[in-house]
């Protein structure tokens, strides 16, 4: 019988997809190439979210930069999988090569962009752009050539054992489980106990570490092992040199960043918190953005929290959402008649530092470890949605809605949750941006507290380190200027209230503007448009 020759040349073409696999034991070499795709999808999504991390700390609004560094790096990925065809030979010497690349680039990236964004003045933010997406699309593209490579030598290797389906199971599965097991451990174990610069060069390190064991699984095969060898050695000098002097690194960078001498700094799982003292007084920074300065911060909290609690006449439950520096609660404190003061601060980080550090706690007068204070460290929305209690003065101290995670906190949902739990004679009180740079951010939030039934009153101070900024007071009945507030204010009077009110054209409230909701988050967007012109 003769045979048929199509049948033939299949049989002996190694990379014929329905050759019938052998179901033997896997040997080594292939539990190690397997182990690899799992290694590789680790690191790929570290250097992703590291340069998404990276981006939202040193330019801001996480949710853009989130997105078009995920975007970026996706495009690039695609591009270095198409380019993968164009390697025809030597696939095992281009590997690890490749891995070498990745582990070098990828692992350097967080440290190359910290020490980039140093040095460059303020105005050179396009400079710096170029770099952060030069190096996202480079380690993207050489991030996407990885697994079609592997693919092709476990199938060129281990053709007995793979159908082509069988291959793109096997090899997909790793590398979905490498990425969920980085997308959880990144923000919960790698940022707050490495931080981002040694993160990053602890997965250049593993990357290099599969260049290593595909440098001793195929060392028969490779015609220059010494040459590879040599490569690998000096990869693991460099990345090991820079882990040793991350922590200078960071320092220096984050000093030069901060203009003024660090005394502490920490990576929460929500945000990276660095207090900086100087001459002229204690600022603090979430995520690079000011929070306070002692020399002035008296201002912001007087106007923040007397206006509404000294209008309520005796109030006694009080509820803080956000302010976890206590600094708030600080001037709750100063009335006689409040019982309980509830703080939810979602960052449990945030009031251990103002709870235990010397310094801090003389800036709130130890405000969190007075006994009338409790504390809950929570998300603020989910909260309110489960306890049903009642306050009588409710103060609103996020950031600004910078992004749709902190939008929500200023929809119209949430504040008919706040009017759920306030008490009929009672006031809200929400920080809400500057009226003078944010106009129309400002404003947004004014028509946001009324599109629920509360009678807003909006009201504005001046605060140095941050200009003029912008409140709102919230209630089922009107506000009116108190007869009475307590002793020892240094900012706030009652003579001076009625200057707090008037708005000057230039803060004046603008036509066509949405209520801010969570189906559309329309404060992020006008957000973003007013403060980027700064940038």
């Amino acid at each position: 019988m003769s045979q048929d020759p199509t049948a033939a040349a299949a049989a002996h073409d190694p990379d014929h997809d329905d050759a019938a696999p052998d179901r033997g034991r896997a040997s080594l070499p292939e539990v190690l190439l397997l182990a690899s795709v799992f290694v590789i999808a680790a690191c790929g999504l570290v250097y992703e979210l590291a340069a998404g991390a990276l981006a939202s700390y040193l330019l801001g609004d996480s949710v853009l930069q989130f997105s078009t560094i995920i975007g970026a790096y996706l495009f690039a990925m695609g591009l270095g999988s198409w380019l993968s065809r164009f390697i025809d030979r030597q696939l095992i010497a281009h590997f690890l090569r490749l891995e070498l690349l990745v582990g070098v680039i990828g692992g350097l990236m967080p440290a190359a962009l910290f020490t980039a964004h140093s040095l460059l003045p303020p105005s050179q933010v396009a400079g710096f752009r170029v770099l952060l997406y030069g190096l996202v699309l480079l380690v993207g593209t050489l991030v996407g050539l990885e697994i079609p490579l592997v693919m092709r030598i476990l199938k060129r290797h281990f053709r007995q054992r793979y159908a082509l389906k069988e291959l793109v199971s096997q090899v997909l599965t790793f590398d979905y489980l490498g990425a969920l097991l980085v997308a959880v451990a990144f923000p919960l174990l790698l940022v707050p106990n490495l931080g981002l610069v040694r993160t990053g060069l602890f997965f250049g390190l593993l990357n290099v570490a599969v260049a290593v064991w595909a440098l001793w699984i195929f060392r028969a095969e490779l015609r220059t092992w010494r040459s590879h060898a040599l490569t690998c050695a000096v990869s693991i000098a460099l990345l090991t040199a820079a882990m040793i002097g991350a922590d200078r690194l960071s320092t220096w960078a984050e000093d030069r960043f901060y203009g003024e001498q660090i005394v502490f700094k920490e990576s929460s799982s929500y945000q990276r918190i660095v207090v900086t003292q100087g001459a002229g007084g204690t600022r603090l920074f979430l995520n690079g953005n000011l929070q306070f300065h002692s020399r002035d911060e008296y201002r912001y909290h007087e106007a923040l929290v007397h206006p509404a609690m000294a209008a309520q006449g005796a109030p006694r439950k009080v509820l803080v959402l956000g302010g976890g520096d206590g600094m708030a609660v600080r001037e709750i404190l100063r009335y006689p008649s409040v019982q309980q003061v509830t703080l939810v601060e979602l960052d449990p980080h945030m009031t251990q530092l103002f709870s235990t550090m010397p310094l801090l706690r003389q800036l709130n007068h130890d405000a969190l470890r007075d006994p009338k204070v409790r504390i809950v460290n929570t998300d603020a929305f989910g909260w309110l949605e489960t306890t049903d209690e009642t306050f009588d003065v409710i103060v609103i101290d996020f950031p600004d809605p910078s992004n749709f995670a902190l939008g929500k906190l200023y929809t119209a949902s949430f504040y008919k949750l706040v009017d759920q739990h306030l008490n009929a004679s009672g006031f809200a009180v929400v920080q809400s941006t500057s009226p003078l740079v944010a106009p129309r951010a400002y404003w947004t939030v004014v028509k946001t507290i009324e599109s629920v039934g509360f009678t807003a009153t909006p009201y504005h101070a001046h605060v140095p380190s941050f200009g003029e900024w912008g409140y709102v007071l919230a209630g089922r009945r009107p506000w009116s200027i108190p007869r009475k507030l307590p002793e020892g204010l240094r900012f706030l009077s009652i003579d001076g209230m009625p200057a707090l009110l008037n708005f000057p054209p230039d803060m004046a409230r603008p036509e066509g503007l949405e209520v801010n909701r969570l189906s559309n988050q329309a404060l992020v967007h006008e957000f973003e448009r007013e403060w980027g012109k700064l940038h």
